[in-house]
């Protein structure tokens, strides 16, 4: 496969994934960014660890995952463990609705 076609075919994964997250942010309350992912979740909870450095352990439920080599992209449950920031956002229902 040459630069080109490797090039098209990461375009059109990402045009089809910014698609599919159009179709589905209305079903979910949270959006949850993380150093190493991007959320949609309807259940969040983030537990701060007291160590040093500080740990923080974010608990999502029915979770959509911003990640266009994944087959499948929602997920029951997702456990991330990070030492970076992480930031939760309410998503306002009536900005969503086309």
């Amino acid at each position: 496969m040459g630069e080109e076609e490797l090039d098209d075919y990461e375009s059109t994964l990402e045009l089809a994934l910014v698609q599919e997250y159009k179709a589905v942010v209305g079903m979910f309350d949270y959006a949850v960014e993380t150093d190493r992912r991007f959320y949609l979740a309807n259940s969040v909870e983030v537990d701060v660890k007291a160590t040093t450095p500080v740990m923080v352990e974010v608990t999502l439920n029915d979770a959509w995952v911003w990640d266009m080599y994944r087959s499948a992209r929602f997920v029951p449950h997702v456990r991330v463990l990070t030492f970076r920031d992480v930031n939760v956002e309410k998503l306002p229902k009536e900005d969503l609705q086309p």
